[in-house]
């Protein structure tokens, strides 16, 4: 359950910075072993969340937030810096798309004799399509994003599959679903149904198995509690530098 509306101010400097507050009702022990736990999150569009029990005070949470500051308007910095570097797409030959971590250079061709694809072939991803459109730009996206998504649902199940034998809490292959998100890579319902963002395609595949393997510790542990975080570190040791490299690039791959 949360609590939409709820904000906070803190300074860092000179600069004002807001965080969203987000409550989430917890069983009671859930709360004792987090010790009301507050999670602090900046996301690639510089937005602040902190999470908390429903209960807890807004002064603890505060608290929380002041505790990480410096890392708070560091992260707000390097995400601020990152998007400056993107530039928009227009969807047309010679940019750079991103399959498995890999730069590919897009190639559009209009070709009568051709049905609407797309491919990789040689360092590019062409797409063509037989009759040119006076809203290119939406059909080539359109067809990419489409591509994207056919590619993801096929190799998101591939995945799945090969690192359940991890997970051994999960008794049954869940189910997943393909949907392009903003701002998260994916989630995991209270049923166990995972979401994944098709825009994961771009990134290597280790950084893939990090999100999965990310939801499907959800299936044990919903909140993002001590237990949780030993449970992820138990199936994936180094989640931290991969989680590093896919915050590193979400900029571009959401956006590209």
């Amino acid at each position: 359950m949360t609590t939409p509306g709820e904000t906070g101010l803190f300074t860092y400097g000179d600069n004002a910075i807001q965080y969203h507050i987000i409550r989430k009702l917890a069983a009671c022990d859930d709360v004792l072993k987090s010790n009301r736990k507050v999670t602090i999150k900046v996301y690639p569009d510089q937005k602040v969340t902190a999470s908390a029990p429903f209960d807890a005070s807004e002064e603890l949470i505060r608290k929380a937030v002041l505790k990480r500051a410096r890392w708070i308007w560091q992260s707000i910095e390097a995400f601020a810096k990152q998007k400056n570097t993107v530039i928009p797409k227009h969807y047309v030959s010679g940019e750079t798309q991103f399959y498995l971590g890999k730069r590919y250079v897009l190639k559009v061709l209009v070709d009568t004799n051709q049905t609407n694809n797309v491919k990789l072939s040689r360092g590019q991803l062409q797409v063509t399509f037989q009759q040119d459109h006076e809203e290119r730009t939406k059909k080539v996206k359109a067809l990419v994003d489409q591509w994207y998504k056919n590619k993801a649902q096929v190799l998101f199940q591939q995945r799945l599959t090969e690192i359940l034998s991890k997970t051994t809490w999960v008794t049954d292959t869940p189910s997943f679903r393909v949907m392009a998100m903003k701002k998260q890579w994916g989630s995991c319902s209270a049923k166990g149904l995972l979401m994944l963002n098709p825009h994961l395609v771009k990134a290597p595949k280790e950084c893939i198995d990090y999100v999965i393997l990310h939801e499907l510790c959800h299936i044990a542990e919903h909140n993002h509690s001590e237990r949780f975080w030993r449970l992820l570190t138990q199936v994936m040791p180094n989640w931290k530098e991969v989680k590093a490299k896919l915050d590193g690039m979400a900029e571009v791959y959401l956006n590209g």
